[in-house]
């Protein structure tokens, strides 16, 4: 990443800082971590261990980021560690991700996503070094229902499985915090909803990517739950860079507070069928079939409206499908055939398409 001048990205505004991340070993967490080490952060993360092997934080080696592991449900940890680290800035992603998962544990996904965010807001309320904190929420907060254009955050909230519903309740939480204890004192809070996340790094139980890669590396097919389901595909970098315009934008006093939408081009918001058969284009040994079921209730279609952030942010995204999707396959084959990782060269080339398509952050 020579040559980019990486901590000059979003105004220098992330250049010596102190950011808390949550949920750093995680998929998108451990990819925010490296981007703001490259922006020349001084990087804390808190969180639980990763639950995956491989991991993508551990294949990082991120030695220069402050490792703590605590789980949020703690919260005398959580306020202990928000005093050790004293950050200005903090991104929250640490939560359990996986609609499936959240069936079988509903207990365990309230208590992390719901009372973990209160936990961690009573441990900011704390500490007068926050700034800002930016709340990574899901593009499955919103009421299922009809919308042409996709959700806009102006969109009534809702939820159907527990996952989503916790998700929602994370959003009210955030309004809460935000009118009672923040509106004159302590940090400027906002919350951005983002689609489905892929790219290099991730093996998480239960999602498409991961478990197509799986299948192809041990020479299985894999059996697809939902394939005419139509969601918003966007590689990791993207709402990544959203959630770092949009702390930038808050550091800076801009009106911003409140929840924004960070989704992919319009031509990534595919059925998962489309998915598969561009993916079998760059990796051959991804084979599939139809699983008839009975599966829990996931929504059909999943559309986000990103106007507002295209408009107030100058915020855009930079990939479309067949970027996204060869970057990602790319990223797995060279891991699984080399045991390379390519998401510092990932970066560099997310950071050089934005710059040549004159985005703002990128400058």
């Amino acid at each position: 990443m020579e040559g980019l001048a990486l901590n000059r990205l979003f105004g220098g505004s992330y250049a010596g800082r102190r950011v808390l991340v949550t949920g750093h070993t995680g998929f998108k967490g451990s990819w925010l971590c490296l981007w703001l080490s490259a922006l020349g952060a001084r990087v804390s993360g808190l969180a639980l261990a990763p639950d995956t092997h491989p991991a993508h934080w551990t294949l990082l080696d991120l030695s220069e980021v402050q490792d703590l592991r605590i789980d949020l449900r703690d919260g005398p940890a959580v306020q202990q560690a928000l005093a050790r680290v004293e950050p200005e800035i903090v991104f929250h992603l640490a939560a359990q991700p996986l609609v499936r998962r959240s069936y079988r544990e509903p207990l365990a996904t309230f208590d992390t996503n719901v009372l973990g965010l209160v936990h961690l807001l009573e441990a900011v309320r704390g500490v007068e070094s926050v700034r800002v904190l930016v709340n990574a929420t899901t593009d499955k907060v919103y009421q299922e229902q009809h919308a042409a254009g996709g959700y806009s955050e102006a969109h009534p909230l809702g939820g159907h499985d527990p996952y989503s519903t916790s998700k929602a309740c994370a959003e009210l939480v955030s309004d809460c915090y935000r009118k009672s204890f923040f509106a004159t004192t302590g940090p400027r809070l906002a919350t951005a909803r983002a689609g489905n996340v892929i790219g290099g790094g991730d093996w998480s139980e239960d999602r498409l990517v991961p478990d197509l890669v799986r299948a192809a590396s041990n020479g299985t097919t894999l059996r697809i739950r939902n394939p005419d389901a139509v969601r918003p595909w966007q590689h990791v970098l993207e709402p990544l860079s959203g959630y770092l315009r949009l702390g930038q934008a808050l550091l800076a006093g801009e009106a911003v507070e409140g929840p924004w939408n960070f989704g992919p081009a319009a031509d990534a918001t595919l059925p998962v069928k489309a998915l598969v058969t561009q993916m079998q284009a760059d990796w051959p040994g991804i084979h599939s079939e139809v699983d008839p079921g009975p599966h829990p209730h996931e929504a059909h279609a999943l559309r986000l409206d990103c106007s507002k952030a295209q408009r107030e942010l100058a915020w855009r995204p930079v990939w479309g499908a067949h970027e996204t999707l060869h970057r990602t396959i790319a990223w797995y084959r060279a891991y699984h055939e080399r045991g390379q990782s390519r998401s510092a060269e990932d970066l560099a080339s997310y950071v050089a398409a934005a710059r040549a398509a004159g985005l703002d952050w990128a400058a």
